[in-house]
């Protein structure tokens, strides 16, 4: 269509486009900011943050393809067709549509809780930047450094439409869930070439479509992975209407009727264009080690930084205090004896038991042992309890704080300032290649070799001509 032809390209690309857009109103600077963003703009260490997280990302949706709620999501997209289409539902043969692909990828993505996560918004980025952005590139044939420079905008969006909402909006709303429709508009948008108006048309659609609550966790309901599904979606459909014409709301952000008007109590619009075009927020964003939710995180750091340093082993403890802040309690609170392996990944007692005993807590350790006697038994002997110092450092910081008694009578402390996985504490690309051939063999089905040869390939993503399929299938898969 003509509307997604190179003609359509009206961005900036003499200077970053925060300089031009900084006495817009903030939604419209934040959309001038995705609509003109270019590759030269963006650091070179940027981008190949931006590479660790695409082959991360992929771990996460080659090991969830198979799960129960991800295939009912994938049959549904695939349901509505086409079947011979350009994009990959990752691990399917048959080719689709944009919009079906999306959605099947980004659910698949998040069901492992290994995808990542952005602090200081409580925001997956991944999960849905980069499931619309490579079905669109598959669909328009994009270079990969075309979508890598998409990528940093959905993720420099959707982080800020995070912090712009604030604490109150995670009580309620799932996060990634709602800020994701626009980071999936600002993305695809961008390979749209929408310009400055068309992507905050673009933003409209996709906020007024912004969905997700926290309610499913009391009932372990599959809901998660819909969130992300639809959010993938809503946001790659809104950018294609906006490219076609299609007009939406000028402030759903900050209008009087808008996301933050309906969802949140402490928004900021100042955070919308914080440091627009100086500060990376993408570069922020942290790894997940553990396959669990990333409340759970620093206390199971803090925990294992105690026994390691007093060579405790699980029989000897006899309780386990974890101070954290609110937003874990919201979360976490509701689930205190969990049902199946999903809901025990919100359990602070389930994770840490876990790492106690095995000293890491991963799919293996989820799927085999979350209900066993021990893990039971000292799951309910750990407390969470709200930290002044931790809920103050929080979302910028997750300081991970635990008290540990022993049988023997000793009270033990332990802290970590920053848990495996955040930039100060980062993954290295072996590390991440090693964790996704991981979540690949845990999920079965595809032979070693070919994930292999997939992750390989993709460290050189920056350098394709043309974004084709990112796992190959055959007779194997």
């Amino acid at each position: 269509m003509k509307h997604f032809s190179a003609d359509a390209a009206t961005g900036l690309s003499a200077a970053p486009p925060a300089l031009h857009a900084a006495a817009a109103a903030p939604g419209a600077a934040l959309a001038a900011f995705a609509a003109g963003l270019r590759p030269e703009h963006i650091p070179d260490a940027v981008m190949r943050r931006a590479e660790d997280l695409l082959v991360d990302w992929f771990g996460s949706a080659v090991g969830g393809r198979t799960a129960r709620p991800v295939a009912s999501i994938a049959w549904f997209a695939l349901l509505q067709g086409p079947t011979d289409g350009p994009c990959e539902v990752i691990g399917h043969a048959a080719g689709t549509s944009p919009f079906a692909a999306a959605q099947a990828n980004a659910a698949a993505s998040h069901v492992a809780e290994q995808d990542d996560v952005h602090n200081g918004s409580v925001f997956h980025p991944a999960t849905v930047v980069f499931p619309p952005a490579v079905a669109v590139a598959q669909a328009l044939g994009s270079s990969g450094r075309e979508l890598l420079t998409a990528c940093v905008a959905g993720y420099e969006v959707g982080i800020r439409v995070g912090e712009f909402l604030g604490r109150s909006h995670y009580r309620v709303f799932h996060t990634t869930g709602t800020a994701g429709t626009l980071a999936a508009a600002a993305a695809v948008g961008h390979l749209l070439r929408l310009d400055a108006a068309r992507m905050l048309h673009a933003f409209g659609s996709a906020g007024t479509q912004s969905a997700g609550l926290w309610e499913f966790l009391r009932t372990a309901a599959d809901s998660k992975q819909l969130h992300t599904a639809h959010a993938a979606g809503a946001g790659l459909m809104a950018a294609y209407l906006a490219a076609d014409g299609f007009t939406g709301a000028a402030q759903i952000l900050e209008g009087p009727q808008g996301m933050a008007a309906g969802m949140s109590s402490d928004a900021d619009p100042a955070r919308l264009t914080d440091g627009l075009g100086t500060r990376w927020a993408l570069a922020e964003t942290s790894f997940k080690y553990h396959a669990s939710c990333r409340h759970t995180h620093p206390a199971a750091d803090a925990l294992l930084q105690v026994m390691q340093q007093h060579a405790l082993t699980p029989r000897e403890i006899t309780r386990i205090v974890t101070h954290v802040h609110q937003g874990a309690i919201d979360v976490l609170g509701p689930v205190v004896h969990p049902a199946t392996v999903h809901q025990s990944k919100f359990s602070m007692g389930t994770v840490l038991a876990l790492v106690a005993q095995y000293g890491h807590a991963g799919l293996a350790e989820f799927e085999t042992h979350y209900l066993s006697p021990a893990t039971q038994a000292l799951r309910d002997r750990v407390e969470m309890v709200l930290d002044a110092e931790v809920d103050g450092a929080y979302p910028r910081r997750w300081i991970g704080k635990v008290t540990v008694t022993t049988t023997d009578g000793r009270v033990l402390q332990g802290r970590v300032d920053e848990p495996k996985g955040d930039p100060g504490n980062t993954l290295s690309r072996e590390e991440i290649t090693a964790k996704a051939l991981r979540l690949a063999e845990h999920a079965g089905g595809v032979p070693a070799t070919a994930m292999r040869q997939a992750v390989e390939r993709l460290w050189s993503v920056a350098g394709w001509p043309v974004v084709g399929r990112l796992l190959p299938v055959g007779e194997d898969l």
